[in-house]
């Protein structure tokens, strides 16, 4: 395996980041009805790649109109949860890369069965009850300033992110970074990950700790300083945004661990307060079928889940080039054990702990 992530699958993974506060953009409809019905979506992605989604949906529902709310996984969860009890309409269609929340909201009746043409052709491990869908599969990897490393290779495993760490002393402080597990849903998400696959990832953790790990809710403010070199490396970064930030920035390398590689996906729903759950279980349709498939795999280089998109079988050709060093994560009630308030609290507050250790 090399180190590197090859081109194949960099080219597989281009998604911009997560946006750190909500925005709202609105579409008319394509008809020019003003008085259109309306989709309301919310989501973590990036509004300017939801875009060609958005624009293929409305071109085969032209007298629908969207309005698209961008905000932290974190907040969509909240949200919906705060507005269905209180009575109120909320998003007709839920689209998060936070697998467990996603899947909460789904377990605590805040989101609807949407069985739809391709529910009984979409994997098994990408369907939880039809309600909630994985429409992605994506690693979490090491990215790394190139030009820091041109005397040796960056480490490939956490056993040698440990060595690196301790080896390099000054050189190294105060230029890691990887997210806050406290705000980022997919920071907890991998870290819970982390402590399943990895017998001794509290080494890993204090090894940061004493580096003076930086910490952020979101993959941006991470890349954009391994970018300019001011940190050396990132820990656990969704490669969809490396991806898309190494494809513009050629300072930024990205490699998968040689040890273990958890792979995420995002998971849409359709909550059960919608204010118009047929335009979102269409939403949803238009997500998981061909044509919303081959949008996604072609314009965004987003990787199909869908069988019916052919060459696309993502988590296929991930598994034949990386084998067993591929852990992907399963839409299932397994993803809720750290939702567990007492659990969470627990790893959050050893990992502040751990992190503190000098």
């Amino acid at each position: 395996m090399k180190r590197c992530l090859p081109l194949v699958l960099l080219l597989l993974f281009v998604l911009p980041q997560t946006p750190a506060v909500a925005a709202a953009m609105f579409f008319p409809a394509l008809s020019g009805k003003t008085d259109a019905a309306a989709l309301t979506v919310y989501s973590s992605l990036d509004e300017p790649l939801a875009r060609p989604m958005i624009t293929g949906f409305q071109q085969a529902n032209p007298d629908v109109a969207v309005h698209y709310e961008e905000m932290l996984t974190g907040e969509i969860f909240d949200r919906i949860v705060r507005e269905t009890d209180a009575g109120q309409r909320t998003a007709d269609f839920a689209f998060s890369s936070a697998m467990d929340l996603q899947v909460k909201l789904a377990n605590d009746g805040y989101a609807q069965r949407s069985d739809l043409q391709m529910s009984g052709l979409w994997p098994a491990w990408a369907n939880w009850r039809n309600t909630a869908y994985a429409l992605t599969f994506e690693p979490a990897v090491f990215v790394y300033h190139k030009p820091s490393f041109q005397a040796s290779p960056p480490p490939s495993t956490r056993a040698e992110l440990v060595e690196f760490l301790q080896g390099n002393g000054d050189a190294v402080y105060g230029r890691i970074g990887t997210y806050d597990i406290e705000r980022s849903g997919v920071g907890f998400l991998f870290m819970a990950r982390d402590q399943e696959q990895f017998g001794d990832i509290w080494s890993v953790i204090r090894a940061m700790g004493a580096a003076g790990v930086k910490l952020y809710s979101t993959s941006q403010a991470i890349l954009e300083r391994v970018a300019d070199g001011r940190f050396m490396l990132g820990y656990n970064i969704l490669g969809s945004y490396a991806a898309d930030w190494a494809a513009r920035h050629p300072d930024v390398g990205i490699l998968l661990p040689k040890d273990y590689t958890v792979v995420m996906s995002r998971i849409g729903l359709v909550p059960q307060a919608a204010a118009a759950p047929e335009l979102g279980k269409r939403y949803l349709q238009f997500f998981m079928s061909k044509e919303g498939q081959t949008i996604m795999a072609r314009e965004l280089q987003i990787p199909a889940v869908s069988p019916e998109v052919a060459g696309n079988n993502t988590a296929t050709t991930m598994r034949e080039m990386l084998g067993g060093q591929l852990k992907p994560v399963p839409v299932s009630l397994g993803l809720m054990v750290y939702l567990d308030q007492v659990k969470r609290a627990r790893l959050i507050a050893r990992w502040n702990d751990v992190l503190r250790l000098q």
